[in-house]
């Protein structure tokens, strides 16, 4: 006589529930502090939750960071510190990982811990491929240049010629050793200008 597993309908394994980037964010703003970084850090932590992006595990913070920064910005929320998109970056072929830090805290407006773990998560998104926007897992050009102009101010008002991000952080770098490896003249004349000041879309 054989026998038949009968699995009871209350018994199967329900489907998990995948949240979207935007409810993930609107989930986030409903807990939100005060500060206006919040809204950046929903956008990002949302893409981040999602796949979107390049920050590792706890965002390219140490857990303790992590979690610190929720309870502070987003009190109540339960969050996972492994990365959806599997990201690991490898910030030992990042030789100038301490020289970015160093000139981002430079040019910060309010130093302090909120400004520590933007600082950590701009410069982990240095290591991406794509737009510095797309990599910290922002939505918008236009709300990386808000985050930066918020917190570090002199960095907007220096890119007057709104060159892309990534760029112009690395040519403060250059600028701060007195290298100018760029020999045109200017960079209205310069033959790669699209590649410095195009769209970033």
């Amino acid at each position: 006589m054989s026998c038949t597993l009968s699995i009871e309908p209350n018994d199967r394994a329900k489907p998990s529930v995948v949240k979207s980037r935007q409810h993930i964010f609107q989930d986030l703003m409903a807990r939100a502090d005060q500060s206006p970084n919040s809204v950046w850090l929903a956008q990002i932590i949302a893409s981040w939750s999602v796949g979107d992006g390049v920050l590792p595990d706890s965002l390219g913070l140490s857990p303790a960071q992590f979690q610190q920064m929720i309870d502070r910005n987003f009190p109540g929320y339960q969050l996972a510190t492994q990365a959806s998109s599997g990201s690991c970056l490898d910030f030992s072929r990042m030789l100038e990982k301490q020289d970015l830090e160093i000139l981002l805290a430079q040019f910060a407006a309010n130093p302090g811990t909120e400004t520590e773990w933007l600082i950590a998560m701009i410069v982990a998104a240095c290591l991406g491929s794509d737009h510095l926007w797309q990599d910290l897992g922002l939505w918008s050009r236009t709300d990386l240049s808000a985050m930066l102009g918020y917190n570090f101010p002199e960095l907007l008002v220096r890119n007057s010629k709104d060159m892309k991000w990534k760029k112009f952080l690395y040519k403060q770098l250059c600028e701060a050793e007195g290298l100018y490896v760029c020999r045109a003249p200017s960079c209205e004349v310069c033959k790669d200008y699209p590649q410095c000041f195009g769209p970033e879309d």
